[in-house]
C-alpha cells in the first residue's frame, strides 16, 4: 500500500466531538457493548452518538473473516456473552431509543453462525418493548438456512445482509464471502416472511464500472430487496485495500435515482452514507 488517497473536499469531516464520543463510550462499556460505530470508524459518529443512535455490534469484536476493505479485528474470538440482550436492553433504556439497530462480526467458528444470539437479543428487546422495531444486519451465516430461519422467526423489523461490492472483486474485496450466496440469503429471506423487509448496501471506489454497478442493483431487486444503501469506501489504515476513485455527490444522486427506478422502496445514496445511515427514517 503506497498510502491514503487524498480526500475530495465533500468528504473532509468535521472533527469529531470528544465531549460526545467519550460520553457513549463510557456507556458502552459500562455495560460491556461495542458499537459498529467506533469499530468500524464510521465518519458519522459524532452526528449519531449526538442524536444518542448507535448501531450495535454483538458477538465480540473480532472477526473470523478478513475482508481487506473492514477496519474490524480479525482473529480467533471469545465466547458470546449470554447476558448481551439484557445488556443492549440496558443501553434501550438509557438512551432512549425507538429504533435499534445490531449487528455482528462473522463468527464462521460457531455452529449456527450467532443466529441464536441474533435471536436472543430480538426477543430481548421485543420483551422489554413490543413496539420497538429492530434492524439487524446480519452475516451470510456460511450460507445456513436454519441459522437465517432462526433470525427471521425472532420478527426483526428489517433484515439486512451487505453485499458490499461486485462480484467481480470479491476475490480481492471479500475473499471467504460468496456474491451469489448473499444474493440467495435476501432471497430465502423474504421467502421465510414476505412481510419482512429486507435490505442490502454496498460499496462505491473499489475499482467497480458503471454496468457492474447497475447489474449489482438489479440483482438485489431480483432478490426482492426492499431498502438499498450505497456510499463511498474509505481506506481504514494503510494495511487495507486502497480507494480507487472518489465519486462525485452528483454520480451517488444518479444512482439514488436508478434505485428508485428499479422499484426499491427507499435508496440512500451518498458519499458518507453507511448501513445504519438514518436507519429509522428508512423503515417508516
Amino acid at each position: 500500500m503506497s498510502g491514503y488517497a487524498r480526500r475530495p473536499e465533500w468528504l473532509k469531516l468535521t472533527p469529531l466531538n470528544p465531549a460526545i464520543v467519550d460520553r457513549m463510550r463510557a456507556l458502552t462499556r459500562d455495560l460491556k457493548l461495542h458499537t459498529v460505530c467506533d469499530s468500524a470508524r464510521c465518519p458519522n459518529r459524532t452526528r449519531c452518538f449526538g442524536r444518542q443512535t448507535a448501531a450495535f455490534i454483538i458477538l465480540g469484536e473480532t472477526c473470523t473473516r478478513h475482508c481487506a476493505f473492514c477496519a474490524m479485528k480479525s482473529g480467533r474470538p471469545g465466547p458470546p456473552d449470554p447476558q448481551e440482550g439484557e445488556h443492549i436492553v440496558d443501553a434501550v433504556t438509557r438512551l432512549e431509543l425507538r429504533y435499534v439497530v445490531v449487528t455482528s462480526v462473522t463468527r464462521d467458528d460457531l455452529t449456527d453462525g450467532g443466529a441464536s444470539q441474533f435471536a436472543q437479543v430480538i426477543s430481548a428487546i421485543h420483551e422489554y418493548d413490543a413496539d420497538i422495531p429492530v434492524e439487524v444486519l446480519v452475516p451470510d451465516f456460511g450460507g445456513s438456512f436454519p441459522a437465517l430461519q432462526t433470525v427471521a422467526e425472532a420478527s426483526p423489523a428489517v433484515l439486512n445482509h451487505n453485499v458490499e461490492t461486485v462480484p467481480r472483486l470479491y476475490p480481492e474485496v471479500r475473499p471467504q464471502a460468496k456474491y451469489e450466496r448473499s444474493l440467495e440469503l435476501l432471497k430465502r429471506a423474504k421467502l421465510l416472511n414476505s412481510n419482512l423487509l429486507t435490505k442490502s448496501g454496498f460499496m462505491l471506489g473499489l475499482g467497480e464500472t458503471r454496468q457492474e454497478i447497475i447489474r449489482l442493483m438489479e440483482d438485489l431487486k431480483g432478490t426482492g430487496c426492499d431498502l438499498l444503501t450505497i456510499g463511498q469506501y474509505l481506506q481504514p489504515s494503510l494495511k487495507h485495500r486502497e480507494v480507487a476513485r472518489f465519486l462525485n455527490p452528483e454520480e451517488f444522486a444518479e444512482y439514488e435515482k436508478l434505485g428508485e427506478q428499479l422499484g426499491f422502496r427507499r435508496v440512500a445514496s451518498g458519499p458518507l452514507v453507511r448501513s445504519s445511515f438514518h436507519a429509522s427514517e428508512m423503515f417508516l
